[in-house]
């Protein structure tokens, strides 16, 4: 009788407790970057649920070393969203009655650190439920670049490559040929679902307009390239050209360093002559004019002189010379002296 009374009480605190009950089950969800999330939370209550209805939300991040946060509540038939700081403004309830059994929330302009499981908490005394969705937030490949790492001549070996600029792993690749055949080199096949296509002693057959997308769980992005394989560039004729314009270039460039040299030297020159050029020193006195103007006032002397008194004069004139205006040109020692000759009145005077 113990024994059945006991299974009695169990069963019936059983009802009890699960008198409020969230039907969402727990799942996961993925969403892209930027996107918004849906998270459902609906529950059901029984007669027996009379306390005030509380609903609350906590989101525990990827991070393990953060607590759990509360983002939005409602309690007190008011709602609180500004309770996580990166959450806010960008968390709201969906239904605009939470009374009538949806607690679902949409997640606005997802980020990656909107990534977590958040826990919906329900609670309306006596009954009490929970369910938790764990949220992955991926970000879809784009800016998508297509390009040929290569010379794309005939007979030489390169590569077509296709890069996202970001994209959340895995990523899917997807070649096509969208021109010519639309179909792609038998060679290529078994490269077509790869980033990279190696190409080997490519033909003009190659040439074409060809297609990459980019795909993984969230989107999709795809870019195009154009091929066109031509004939070999004549490497005998750039490598001349080359080598002219570099002869050119050394021509120029040594001509540019005669020119500046040229220059300085100049300058230079130009500054040490000014610098012996003393504007305080007078210039100095003609010795050729001083000496002739001395001659030739002794020579009106002498012609107006008698032969009677020139023996005397000529003996004492020239000694008078001043020796400051007038020196005599050194003589050979081999040379003889200089003799001055002059006339006056028939007479000769040496």
């Amino acid at each position: 009788m113990a024994l059945l009374l006991r299974f009695v009480l169990l069963c019936g605190v059983a009802d009890f407790t699960r008198s409020l009950s969230i039907t969402t089950p727990d799942q996961m969800i993925e969403k892209a970057k930027g996107e918004t999330a849906y998270l459902p939370c609906k529950f059901t209550l029984s007669p027996e649920d009379q306390g005030p209805l509380d609903i609350e939300w906590l989101l525990s991040p990827a991070d393990n070393q953060k607590v759990d946060q509360v983002i939005i509540l409602y309690s007190g038939d008011k709602i609180y969203d500004d309770y996580y700081q990166d959450l806010k403004g960008r968390v709201h309830f969906t239904s605009s009655d939470v009374k009538s059994g949806d607690a679902s929330i949409n997640v606005t302009n997802l980020r990656l650190s909107d990534i977590g499981t958040y826990q919906c908490k329900v609670k309306k005394a006596p009954g009490v439920g929970n369910k938790k969705i764990q949220l992955t937030v991926l970000v879809k490949p784009s800016g998508i670049r297509c390009y040929v790492d290569g010379s794309e001549e005939i007979g030489n070996d390169f590569k077509l490559k296709c890069e996202p600029k970001e994209g959340s792993l895995p990523l899917n690749y997807e070649w096509q040929k969208l021109s010519n055949s639309q179909k792609l080199p038998t060679s290529w096949l078994s490269e077509m679902n790869s980033p990279v296509i190696s190409v080997k002693n490519a033909s003009t057959e190659y040439s074409g307009t060809y297609s990459c997308t980019v795909t993984n769980r969230v989107g999709s992005d795809q870019c195009q390239l154009h091929l066109n394989v031509v004939p070999p560039s004549n490497r005998a004729g750039t490598i001349a050209g080359a080598i002219v314009g570099i002869l050119l270039a050394l021509v120029l460039i040594g001509l540019i360093v005669f020119c500046c040299r040229k220059k300085r030297r100049e300058e230079k020159y130009e500054k040490e002559v000014h610098h012996d050029i003393r504007e305080d020193v007078p210039p100095p006195k003609s010795r050729t004019s001083t000496a002739r103007s001395y001659i030739g006032s002794n020579h009106s002397s002498l012609g107006s002189m008698s032969p009677s008194n020139m023996e005397g004069y000529s003996k004492t004139q020239y000694n008078q010379v001043p020796s400051e205006d007038f020196e005599r040109t050194p003589q050979s020692p081999t040379l003889p002296p200089a003799k001055f000759k002059f006339k006056t009145d028939g007479i000769t005077v040496v």
